[in-house]
């Protein structure tokens, strides 16, 4: 997993489990520990087999999907001196295959449309799949192959192959990543060398060169034992049936070493420290860290409503307020408190506008600091903050995987499954008087602080080759084999289809010719609703590009009675989320709300979408934010490929090769009455519709919109045009970005696709699928599992009102550039040549939409979205119901018919972004070297190079 996402999972969980105000009426400011939340005590079955392996069970029928969670306690904080990063590249071992499934981990389930993955932390390691519920058997018997028979099918060449694996996912996210560095400099200042959190989780290059199979066995043999584990089985489960597989495929598994557990560890800082970075990054950004306590201590409850106070709640925080609105200085700020097993860390990080020293902005920072030391936070502030945690917790609780997760997280932690209730009890009895005591305690003058600053990237250390001579044999695995009383090596069979049928909706007209569509979800006490306008950036004026999203973001600036600081804080009040954007085709307006404070919500709601002010000031405020974004959107490779290529394929003109951000020429040029006029246009009943799904009764809440948006009149629609195709290329073109010093190249091959509504899209979804549309691809096993040449290449076709986008994305080392676009052509012509499409790779991948399809389902969000999506393409109402049959429909002939229509490299455009000198000399060793066009990150032609450059290792 990319480094990133080691966070994702524990800030998600950190932003949705803890609690707020539940009662039915406004909470009493100043009395916290009166008020009590209402996040359900869903009911969890909790048992331990003989070999120590505690299971956790939860039924949930909503749709048939189960989840299958196992949390290992092994983590970064686990790992051996000179051994970083071994945890995780054990993560990446777990996938290689077991005794009785030498085989890739993911084929068997994601054919049936499963979603499969794993994540380490400093403190666990995660493996997860949320499968249709007839998988459940087979997924369960895989989890237990690989948990007590992995040691045998160990090789070399897995570990090799693996390794550069993960040295791509670290050189992708950690080397070729602004700000990238910044993360393990932080570590290295904050923690002492000794120290288990003082190395990231992915580790150095060196370390990684250096992991031999006697590792991967002693790991294995130390961590990964059923009494070092927590299995949590949720959703559409038979608990009957489950508990008997589960008893079948673990139980035999021997009990492993009892493992000693490192105690917490808060580091202690005599003074404060200052590191600063150069990085190639447009924005100066500081993060400010301060150590505080580890997780499930008592202050920890009281630190985070400091952090929301700081940093989180919308608009109202206090450094927005004094870094991004009263003063326009920084371009973003933010404050959190994460903690693990050992300690935990107050942050704040302060991104600069384009131009500006971080210096006098870190100073502001803790000047407010400081204030609220001071003074404390308002009884409103810590309210805010409880209510947001609420409703973020329960509306985190709709998805069998995430409750799936939040069970083994609390299990581990506390020893209890649902024990985030306890903690949202904690955080309840928070009052502003305990907000003001842990500030003063712990945001002392004494923390760490990075900067980094636009210049030189920091100098990556070294990689260091393996001596595979120096290695120490694998270990045999005989002794730790389990004796089973059947035959495990017998692959359990899928049981019958589930039967499924999309959610149905109530359609229902409003005034002056709204449309409304209601689905009823009474599972969770939740509301979304949105409302979708079937215009976007499309829509603008030449020269206005990035109008349409900024004429949307100002909805929620001001309307006739309330304030942006207003809005944002009666919505935080009832800790409800509203959500305005545009997009490149359609807006949307939505908010999601707890079904008690329903009433507000709409207050809020509809006063947005019908009195917005367009305020001067806050437009200027939108737009300077706006011109960093794409100043700095230019430091990520990623990002300058995903602007660029629509623009090679579509031209600089087209509705689709425009920027959807805008330039910097343009957004300076949007006025207040460019938005006005752009929403006068676009705002009116004959072009949207509302979605509502969630806990209501059709006919209620029909009546209640209908009372609320009666004013909303009539007027004519903007014609819905889908944009016309461009004229095909009539061959190949290769343009090169230079991007200096680039730890690797990120490559795009495509060309034109087809629109929404083309009757193609069912069976080039199954094409794609094959060929690079999931982890088990054609494309994703060439180039990460065979060659170790990146972390992940894949194919996606981007539909349209008009005729989209096909294209193939990937990261990939410099040194192999030229190696890797070689086979990603190759892969594009053999599909019709010398490997076409098989008659088994078309009916997995059909599996894997007909089975994946009800997992869209799971969430009001995903219900919305999948309605709102019919809605902005005009698809009729049946589209969804009609999924499936459409999907099995699909044929080998009709996939292989398209395939010589779309995949079609002779043509295609391909964008290569990565450090000229070191790969442009491989390239010109191409068949169609002449046709190299080295452009700037813009578009434009590039100046020519002088001096030439050597070949990168590996190019002779």
């Amino acid at each position: 997993m990319p480094l990133v996402v080691r966070l994702l999972i524990v800030l998600a969980l950190a932003a949705a489990l803890a609690g707020a105000d539940a009662s039915a009426q406004q909470p009493k400011p100043d009395t916290g520990s009166q008020r009590r939340h209402e996040v359900p005590a869903l009911a969890v079955e909790k048992y331990r087999l003989p070999n120590g392996l505690t299971v956790l069970l939860h039924v949930d029928h909503k749709t048939p999907v189960a989840a299958v969670n196992i949390w290992y306690k092994v983590g970064s904080k686990d790992e051996k001196l000179g051994r970083t990063g071994f945890a995780h590249l054990f993560e990446h071992m777990m996938f290689q295959g077991s005794k009785n499934h030498d085989h890739e981990y993911f084929d068997p389930l994601e054919k049936l449309g499963a979603n499969i993955n794993g994540t380490t932390s400093e403190d666990r390691t995660v493996y997860y799949e949320s499968t249709p519920s007839n998988a459940l058997e087979l997924d369960l018997w895989l989890e237990a192959d690989r948990m007590g028979f992995l040691i045998p099918t160990m090789t070399q060449a897995k570990l090799d192959n693996q390794r550069e694996v993960v040295k791509n996912e670290r050189r992708e996210s950690v080397d070729n990543a602004p700000y990238g560095q910044a993360a393990e400099a932080m570590l290295q200042a904050l923690y002492p060398p000794e120290h288990p959190y003082h190395h990231s989780v992915i580790g150095s290059m060196a370390d990684l060169s250096a992991a031999s199979l006697a590792d991967v066995s002693a790991f294995f043999r130390t961590h990964y034992t059923p009494n070092n584990a927590i299995l949590c089985v949720a959703g559409d489960i038979d608990v009957p049936k489950t508990k008997a597989w589960i008893e079948k495929y673990f139980g035999p598994i021997p009990k492993g070493p009892d493992v000693e557990k490192p105690k917490p560890q808060v580091p202690a800082l005599d003074a404060a420290k200052r590191v600063v970075m150069t990085d190639r990054v447009t924005l100066p950004r500081a993060e400010l860290v301060w150590p505080t306590v580890p997780s499930n201590h008592p202050d920890e409850p009281a630190l985070d409503v400091l952090a929301a106070v700081l940093g989180e709640l919308d608009k109202e925080n206090r450094l927005f307020r004094s870094l991004m609105y009263d003063r326009q200085l920084a371009a973003g700020v933010s404050a959190s408190h994460p903690t693990h097993l050992l300690t935990g860390t107050f942050e704040v990080v302060i991104e600069a506008r384009p131009g500006e020293k971080l210096e006098p902005l870190v100073k502001i920072a803790l000047e407010e600091i400081e204030r609220l030391k001071r003074e404390g936070p308002t009884a409103s502030e810590v309210v805010k903050s409880q209510n947001a945690r609420e409703s973020g917790l329960i509306m985190g609780l709709q998805s069998v995987s995430r409750k799936a997760e939040v069970f083994n997280q609390y299990e581990a932690f506390l020893g209890d499954p649902i024990g985030y209730r306890g903690e949202l009890d904690r955080v309840f009895a928070v009052t502003p008087a305990d907000v003001q005591r842990v500030a003063k305690k712990y945001l002392t003058d004494r923390f760490v602080e990075i900067d980094v600053v636009p210049g030189a990237p920091a100098k990556r250390a070294p990689e260091v080759a393996v001596d595979r001579d120096k290695q120490a044999p694998v270990e045999d695995a005989a002794t730790v084999a389990p004796r089973d009383a059947f035959d495990r090596g017998a692959m359990p069979k899928v049981g019958p289809a589930p039967r499924f049928e999309p959610p149905k909706f109530v359609r229902r007209t409003l005034g002056d010719g709204l449309p409304l569509l209601v689905v009823e979800r009474h599972e969770l006490p939740i509301v979304s609703i949105d409302l979708v306008i079937k215009s976007g950036e499309t829509s603008t004026p030449s020269g206005k590009e990035g109008l349409g999203s900024l004429a949307v973001s100002l909805l929620d600036e001001g309307t006739k009675t309330r304030s942006a600081l207003q809005i944002a804080g009666e919505t935080s009040e009832i800790g409800a989320s509203l959500d305005v954007g545009g997009g490149l085709e359609s807006c949307s307006a939505s908010i999601t709300t707890l079904k008690r404070h329903l009433d507000k919500a709409l207050d809020l709601y509809c006063d947005v979408l019908l009195n917005p002010t367009f305020p001067e000031s806050e437009l200027d405020r939108l737009k300077i934010l706006r011109l960093a974004d794409i100043e700095a959107e230019h430091d990520s490779a990623e990002a300058i490929a995903a602007e660029l290529f629509p623009k090679l394929v579509f031209g600089a003109g087209h509705p689709y090769g425009r920027p959807q951000l805008g330039t910097l020429e343009s957004v300076r040029s949007i006025t207040r009455a460019d938005a006005v006029a752009f929403f006068e246009k676009i705002f009116v009943p004959a072009n949207a519709a509302i979605v509502v799904v969630g806990d209501v009764d059709p006919e209620e809440i029909t009546q209640i919109l209908e009372a609320r948006l009666k004013t909303w009149k009539a007027r004519p629609a903007p014609p819905v045009v889908a944009p016309a195709a461009p004229s095909a290329p009539g061959e190949s073109a290769l343009y090169l970005v230079d991007k200096p010093e680039a730890a690797q190249s990120v490559v795009t091959i495509g060309r034109l696709g087809v629109a929404r509504k083309s009757p193609d899209v069912p069976a080039l979804n199954i094409l794609n699928a094959i060929l690079g549309g999931q982890f088990s691809s054609r494309l994703n096993l060439n180039l990460r599992e065979d060659k170790g040449y990146s972390y992940g290449v894949s194919s996606e076709f981007l539909t349209r009102r008009g005729p989209g986008l096909f294209q193939v994305e990937g990261s990939v080392q410099s040194a192999v550039t030229r190696e890797a676009l070689v086979e990603m052509r190759k892969e594009l012509t053999d599909v019709k040549g010398s490997r076409t499409f098989t008659d088994v790779e078309v009916a997995d991948a059909k599996n894997r939409a007909i089975y994946g399809f009800p997992s869209r389902f799971e969430t009001t969000f995903g219900v919305a979205g999948q309605l709102a999506t019919l809605v902005a393409y005009d698809l009729p109402d049946d589209y969804l119901a009609t999924y499936l049959r459409r999907a099995e429909a699909v044929t080998t002939a009709e996939v292989q018919r398209l395939s010589s229509v779309y995949i079609t490299p002779e043509t295609m455009t391909t964008l290569v972004i990565g450090d000229r000198k070191a790969i442009e000399p491989a390239l010109k060793r191409l068949p169609d070297a002449a046709k190299i066009r080295p452009i700037d990150d813009k578009g434009n032609p590039a100046k020519p190079e002088t001096g030439g450059g050597q070949p990168a290792a590996g190019d002779r």
